[in-house]
């Protein structure tokens, strides 16, 4: 089965849907001072004040923090691997909302090559999807339990090129929620749009997020703010 074309392209400051009116969530320095920028992306049913909270875990001076919030904490209703179908007009809007985030990003002036975006579990597979529908070289993509949204057997022919972005994904052999094989699709995409790709496979320690990853993040917001 194709992947469909993405809906979910119109301008984000017209959307109408379930997450038009839902808030973003600020922290750090002010955008126009910032060196880089964080887009941190929940999981469902959490909250954008949580991703705010984690971002203490590896951040630093010179970082404006954005975290969008879900209506009632969900970006879309069913499992990443329904039909796309089934997740509309949640999938849509939410797109809409994490692209109004990304424009707060970089409110202050910052390029897409300063900004870092950062989603966990359905906030992740939501991230991936918004850098492989219109790729671009963000400062990086990182995705803790996350992939590729669409069913199995989804051919996902996304084209173009992210000109060496810093890619990271990291999910257990066990997790419940994000199967192994969608990881590896989600990998294999982003090599072929030209990211410079991590992998990280855990054994056995489910759904959540891990000190490789927070030391990875550490890692990859310095060399932005360095950069």
């Amino acid at each position: 089965m194709s992947r469909r074309t993405p809906s979910g392209d119109e301008d984000p400051d017209t959307d109408a849907g379930p997450h038009a009116d839902q808030p973003i969530r600020t922290a750090g320095t002010a955008p126009e001072d910032a060196d880089a920028a964080v887009v941190l992306v929940h999981g469902r049913g959490a909250r954008a004040d949580g991703m705010l909270q984690f971002a203490r875990e590896f951040g630093r001076d010179g970082l404006y923090y954005v975290a969008p919030q879900a209506q009632r904490g969900t970006w879309y209703p069913n499992r990443f691997l329904a039909p796309i179908e089934r997740n509309q007009p949640h999938l849509d809007s939410a797109l809409n909302h994490l692209a109004r985030a990304v424009e707060e990003a970089r409110s202050g002036g910052l390029p897409a090559e300063k900004v870092v975006l950062v989603g966990f579990s359905q906030g992740a597979c939501l991230v991936s999807e918004f850098v492989a529908r219109d790729p671009k070289r963000y400062g990086g993509l990182v995705l803790l339990s996350g992939g590729l949204i669409g069913e199995e057997g989804t051919e996902f022919d996304h084209e173009g090129d992210v000109d060496g972005m810093a890619f990271f994904l990291g999910v257990s052999d066990d997790d419940p929620h994000i199967p192994m094989s969608r990881a590896e699709e989600t990998v294999a995409v982003f090599e072929r749009l030209n990211a410079d790709v991590r992998f990280d496979r855990y054994e056995g320690r489910g759904h959540g997020i891990f000190e490789e990853e927070i030391a990875y993040l550490e890692d990859l917001v310095a060399s932005v703010v360095a950069d």
